[in-house]
């Protein structure tokens, strides 16, 4: 069985992933303390049986964790119906108001700007981060806007959310736990004064609506954080993968309207979200494997996108891939709410850069996070 923190596991965890599917669709992870679904069926049948749900256990002891808690009790994601309907409904009617649309031609603007920028750059110094330059402000500036909170307030909210969501982590230290309970408190403070301020965008819209304040601010936060570690880890994950792979940033770059499905492979073929759980309301059956009342099972994404049953010589990058019923959103009544909005930020970042940078190479090699169940990199040196 693979291990979360062995570097080696962490640089390429495919193979393993791939070993386990050979000898079975489910097994049980001793040191994750949960059974894992390794193919794409039983991790469908993990997202979507409702006798599975996100049952929120809150972070112990209660006095060092409250405002995470507070965050996760009201979380869309974190509750089942029917409080997860009442949340669902009203969130998914913002983004159905146009939100989403009004924001296309802005994202198409500040991605060309920031690819620009990444441009300049490169021609002062010879290389520059892609994540630094593109792939964590774009999604930052445009929540912003979706939030109606100050977009010079990004970087902050960013180290924010990178902090609470190592919470998500297996064998975080206590050093670890106690900053993202901080974290967690300094985001719900400044979200409170947001709230006080009279914004505008779907906080505004939030706030006329039947959730409590402790709903809205959870909201803002879920929605920051998703957003954000969604789409900055698809860019990094996406042009590593395509840099790597440079037949394919050629075929994408000579014909834009590939731009679609090469969005779904990148997602597909290097998963920002290695791991979602589930927790048994009661006793279910998962391609044979029994999982107990009060049990815990996780959907290995990665490697149900990696399922040769599914996914046709599923180890090569192919940007034109089709149909490509990858699970990187999830699946059932938990379905990613903002995974249109990712889709438009993740276009938006590989248009400006196959337009504007279109002999794009690395510099040297990326350095990739630590963790295991959100898969991202820490740099990703190019130059052209």
């Amino acid at each position: 069985m693979f291990d979360p923190r062995d570097p080696a596991f962490l640089a390429d965890p495919y193979p393993a992933f791939a070993a386990l599917r050979t000898d079975g669709e489910v097994h049980h992870h001793d040191g994750l303390d949960l059974k894992i679904a390794v193919s794409h069926a039983a991790s469908a049948a993990v997202l979507r049986h409702r006798g599975l749900g996100r049952i929120w256990t809150d972070a112990q002891p209660l006095e060092r964790f409250a405002s995470f808690n507070l965050l996760h009790r009201n979380s869309l994601l974190e509750n089942e119906p029917p409080a997860h309907t009442r949340l669902r409904r009203v969130i998914a009617g913002e983004f159905g108001r146009g939100h989403v649309q009004r924001l296309h031609p802005m994202v198409a603007r500040v991605a060309e700007s920031m690819v620009d920028e990444l441009a300049d750059t490169i021609a002062a110094d010879g290389s520059a981060d892609l994540l630094q330059h593109l792939a964590q402000p774009l999604p930052v500036a445009v929540i912003a806007e979706l939030l109606g909170v100050p977009v010079e307030d990004g970087p902050q909210l960013v180290t924010w959310s990178n902090a609470i969501v190592k919470m998500y982590e297996y064998g975080l230290p206590a050093t670890g736990r106690d900053a993202a309970e901080q974290a967690a408190a300094d985001f719900v403070d400044y979200l409170r004064d947001v709230v006080r301020s009279a914004p505008g965008g779907i906080v505004r819209d939030l706030m006329a609506s039947e959730l409590s304040a402790d709903e809205v601010v959870a909201t803002a936060v879920l929605l920051l954080m998703a957003g954000h570690e969604a789409t900055v880890n698809v860019i990094g994950n996406g042009v590593t993968a395509l840099l790597t792979h440079r037949d394919q940033w050629v075929r994408l770059r000579s014909d834009p309207a590939l731009l679609d499905p090469a969005v779904e492979e990148l997602i597909r073929f290097d998963a920002p979200l290695q791991l979602f759980e589930r927790t048994a309301t009661e006793e279910v059956e998962i391609a044979g494997a029994r999982v107990a009342k009060g049990e815990k099972v996780g959907a290995l994404l990665g490697a149900a996108a990696r399922d040769p049953k599914v996914f046709e010589d599923p180890d090569r990058l192919d940007i034109g891939r089709t149909p490509n019923a990858h699970l990187g959103f999830g699946m059932g009544i938990h379905y990613c709410v903002g995974a249109p909005l990712a889709r438009v930020e993740i276009a938006a970042a590989l248009a400006a850069l196959t337009a504007r940078l279109p002999d794009l190479h690395l510099a040297a090699e990326p350095e990739r996070r630590p963790e295991f169940v959100i898969r991202g990199l820490r740099t990703l040196p190019v130059t052209v």
